[in-house]
């Protein structure tokens, strides 16, 4: 795109100190973001989509200041978020929101609905008593629940309604950007389509961009603009989601759709066996390609060369070393 970027992370990384073993000693870190970077466009909806253990949650993380980077940026309007403090810190915190995995762990037993809603408007002196009432009633509506939530608690709801709930928190203090961790998977499949209906419908209505972190990759082509593939920490592909659905260049990201229910076509993914075995626990992931141990194309340098990722075409950028094989037939 041509105009610059609402949110961007830049070459962020993030490395986790290793429990120490029985003998006292660190079995050595553990690199959970290995220069990830990609953009979130105002009024866009971004899929950051990786299996269990990729880092999509620890990139969401650091976007709401949950995390802080071992190195690299996230940059809100050009702006280092993690430079931020006082009174910038504060207008941060309301441009950008995250909605949580687990509505039932998010928000606080003890509290109404009415004062979990309410919650960032009084933190952040926003409107009246009575006006901010009238805020969380309108809200409530807007996620499909009405006044008579005000004065129950979030376990006397069902999953659903509590993700609703979590929603219209996330929302109260008018973000431009959202942040939403996996907020379908901890539901029902019965209720999962009418959240994500909800999250479609307030980007349509309100013109919000969106972080939208899952695994689940027919969601994130329902719901998504463009796509960041990540695997172990590290960027495979990004792509707009048609021209991903339609050709994935990245042999993770061809194994990935290769294996998505609904979405697999006639004879594709009779060729991908090896790529679906595990990584080892052994594997080296401070030198060459992470995928290498699984990739039905790797070839000797991807043990000892980091792939960069690189445009390859008008938005589509790839971290491979075999360029020849991103228009071969998946």
């Amino acid at each position: 795109m041509s105009t610059p970027p609402l949110l961007s992370a830049r070459d962020l990384s993030v490395e986790f100190h290793a429990p120490r073993s029985l003998l006292g000693r660190r079995t050595g870190n553990v690199q959970a973001l290995d220069k990830v970077s990609f953009d979130i466009h105002a009024g866009e909806i971004v899929g950051i989509l990786g299996e269990s253990g990729s880092g999509k949650t620890t990139v969401g993380r650091c976007m709401v200041r949950l995390q802080r980077p071992t190195a690299g940026s996230v940059r809100f309007e050009g702006r280092d978020i993690h430079a931020l403090s006082g009174p910038d810190l504060n207008w941060y915190r309301r441009q950008v929101q995250m909605i949580f995995q687990d509505p039932a762990a998010s928000l606080n037993p003890r509290l109404r609905v009415r004062d979990i809603v309410a919650e960032g408007l009084e933190i952040h002196g926003i409107g009246t008593r009575e006006s901010r009432r009238q805020k969380v009633i309108d809200l409530l509506a807007s996620v499909g629940l009405g006044e008579d939530a005000l004065m129950r608690f979030a376990h006397e709801f069902s999953g659903g309604q509590r993700q609703r709930i979590g929603i219209a928190r996330a929302m109260a203090v008018g973000p431009r950007v959202i942040v939403a961790d996996e907020p379908v998977s901890a539901l029902d499949v019965s209720v999962q389509a009418k959240v994500i209906n909800l999250l479609r419908n307030l980007r349509e209505r309100l013109g919000l961009a969106m972080a939208f972190i899952s695994h689940d990759l027919p969601t994130v082509m329902f719901l998504c603009d463009r796509v960041v593939i990540m695997y172990l920490g590290r960027v495979m592909e990004i792509a707009p989601i048609q021209t991903f659905r339609a050709q994935p260049f990245h042999p993770y990201s061809r194994t990935l759709l290769a294996l998505a229910p609904g979405l697999r076509q006639e004879g594709e993914g009779n060729n991908i066996s090896a790529a679906t075995d595990l990584p080892t626990a052994a594997q080296d992931l401070r030198h060459g390609c992470a995928f290498r141990n699984r990739c039905p194309h790797a070839m000797t340098a991807c043990a000892t060369v980091v792939p960069p990722l690189k445009q390859v075409a008008p938005g589509r950028w790839v971290a491979c070393l075999r360029p020849e094989i991103f228009h071969d037939p998946c």
